[in-house]
């Protein structure tokens, strides 16, 4: 009997396993006495949730563009930063500053222009450069008022600029021989009153398509003798007989833009293109036609100081450039060169009135202002009415004043 009672335990017993985990923890326990520190509890990383990436960007009133509180000047002036990232991985940002601000596209204009690009194969540096302006240009309620500039032989560019962002190629398609009947019926179509043509750089051709722009300039003057036409060329290899082939085709007004001061050429434009090769494009074409227009755009903000901005005006007055345009460089993605400094527009405003006190038939200067940038408002209000004895005195902030002289 005592032999068979051994083999059974109490029921209320724990197993073996859990009395010797008990019996092992107990013996490690210390005494009351003793005065434990118990450490302190890990902090718990907060999950990175998808509303901390939309809070790190422009709220939506930002975006859209709704009417906010007025800034004192101070505070519109002010540089704002704000911290981007993962924990851990933060980094700085500089946000554009107010001034820098633009509406969203979205009018009967624009969306015309759009579909008519689209249906006829054409290309705009607008788009292919992600122009700031392209809202007013394209979408102002006049449309003989309305600017499009239209990109020739497609949308690949033979040239690495590190400040543009078109596509580039050493081998890029070939021309669309349709593509200048294309592009006068489509202008013609729309009712503009003033068109920028300009075109990717195409070092692949023998004449770098000077004859193709020439073409396209002559098929809009057959369809609209009317219509005001300017051709923002590339400097050809320094080939000067295809500057003046295109000098001579029938346009209004001849441009090329310097970029940038000469000593920052080098790291801002492609290695082919040279300060005073662009330069001698802009002379030889006031050469060839000396009753052309001609015209040159720079970028601010790139790290240029002032003497270097005074020599390059002096440098185009001693070519003749008629009309010179300041805009703010912004760069278009993280692949391309940095942004030195902000320009305000009270420092825009003073480059355009040293540049008319130099002698240039007229100057747009704004950090909006692009080559084009209502580039037939400027050219009918300022040019051509001051030759005939009317100064317009512009003002880009606020709109155009008329004074008669």
């Amino acid at each position: 009997m005592a032999a068979t009672t051994t083999g059974f335990r109490c029921l209320n017993a724990p197993p073996l396993k859990q009395a010797s985990r008990w019996f092992i923890s107990a013996s490690s326990r210390s005494f009351a006495t003793e005065t434990a520190t118990p450490e302190p509890p890990a902090p718990k990383r907060r999950p990175t949730y998808f509303k901390d990436k939309l809070n790190a960007v422009p709220s939506f009133s930002e975006f859209v563009g709704l009417p906010d509180q007025p800034l004192s000047p101070e505070d519109a002036l002010e540089l704002r930063t704000a911290m981007v990232g993962p924990p851990g991985k933060k980094k700085q940002i500089t946000r554009l500053p107010e001034w820098l601000k633009t509406p969203i596209p979205d009018n009967s204009n624009y969306k015309k222009i759009k579909k008519d690009l689209r249906g006829l194969n054409l290309h705009t540096v607008c788009e292919e450069a992600r122009c700031p302006n392209i809202s007013d240009c394209w979408g102002g309620n006049d449309k003989s008022a309305a600017t499009a500039t239209i990109m020739l032989m497609g949308d690949t560019c033979t040239r690495g600029c590190r400040f543009c962002s078109v596509k580039t190629s050493k081998a890029p398609p070939p021309l669309d021989p349709h593509e200048p009947e294309h592009t006068a019926e489509a202008l013609s179509r729309w009712g503009l009153g003033y068109v920028v043509l300009t075109s990717v750089d195409r070092d692949d051709l023998l004449d770098g398509g000077a004859r193709h722009f020439a073409e396209t300039i002559m098929k809009i003057k057959q369809k609209k003798p009317e219509m005001l036409v300017e051709a923002l060329t590339g400097d050809y290899a320094g080939d000067l007989e295809m500057v003046a082939m295109v000098a001579k085709s029938g346009l209004d007004v001849y441009a090329h833009n310097m970029e940038t001061v000469e000593e920052l050429t080098p790291f801002v434009r492609d290695r082919r293109a040279k300060y005073r090769q662009s330069l001698a494009v802009l002379e030889a074409a006031k050469k060839t036609v000396p009753s052309l227009i001609t015209k040159t755009s720079i970028m601010l903000g790139l790290g240029e100081t002032e003497e270097q901005l005074w020599e390059t005006l002096r440098d185009l007055r001693k070519v003749n450039v008629d009309v010179v345009t300041f805009g703010q460089y912004m760069r278009p993605t993280k692949r391309h060169m940095k942004v030195e400094e902000y320009i305000t527009p009270e420092s825009f405003e003073l480059w355009r009135q040293r540049a008319l006190d130099m002698g240039f038939l007229y100057c747009a200067s704004g950090p909006l202002v692009r080559s084009s940038y209502k580039a037939g408002e400027a050219f009918i209000e300022n040019v051509l009415k001051k030759r005939k004895g009317v100064t317009i005195l512009a003002d880009e902030a606020t709109g155009l004043k008329k004074a008669i002289v």
